[in-house]
């Protein structure tokens, strides 16, 4: 798979994650393991920003730990890596939760964009830093 192949997401995909509070993932579901290329033992304990893209934007992220942080609700559109050097594109809703024991994690659940969501992501990325 070359560096520029683009992975299309099925409409009824639905990609779900959790990481403790700092970043690491504690649950990764069979649809993210898939689109990705990892195996679940491959993601779990590692920092979710191990599928990063590197065309995605800092102040994209920035934005998002901001947002959840600070107990609210993150919406946007994100471009990751698969573990063969593809990318794909996903709307992600990401959201604070606590664990029964009181600690902080994080919930991203993430489908399929429209090409228009993609193409509006890809025009705003490309003016931040």
């Amino acid at each position: 798979m070359s560096h520029n192949q683009e992975i299309k997401l099925d409409k009824n995909t639905m990609i779900v994650s959790e990481t403790d509070h700092k970043g690491y993932i504690i649950y990764a579901n069979s649809d993210f393991c898939q689109i990705a290329g990892y195996s679940k033992e491959e993601l779990i304990g590692k920092p979710h920003n191990t599928v990063r893209h590197p065309d995605m934007p800092k102040a994209a992220f920035k934005d998002l730990w901001e947002t959840v942080s600070s107990g609210k609700i993150w919406n946007g559109m994100v471009k990751n890596k698969t573990k063969k050097g593809g990318y794909y594109w996903v709307n992600a809703t990401v959201y604070s939760s606590k664990s029964l024991d009181g600690s902080v994690r994080y919930i991203s659940v993430r489908i399929k964009p429209t090409d228009e969501e993609v193409n509006k992501a890809i025009s705003l990325y490309q003016t931040l830093d």
